[in-house]
């Protein structure tokens, strides 16, 4: 019993571990493209420079 509990609770942790890192990476890449949109589109300031970020 207590194997089969084991490979149980490796397998829920696994499970855990795998869609919390395709989360981050789906936020990485939102993340990614806010910034380089953000660098496309940001303003000129008054002296003609471009402002950063």
């Amino acid at each position: 019993m207590a194997p089969l509990l084991l490979v149980l609770l490796l397998a829920l942790v696994l499970f855990g571990a795998g869609f919390s890192l395709e989360a981050q990476w789906w936020i990485a890449v939102v993340v990614l493209l806010l910034r380089v949109l953000g660098f496309m589109v940001r303003t000129a300031t008054g002296s003609g420079s471009r402002a950063r970020w």
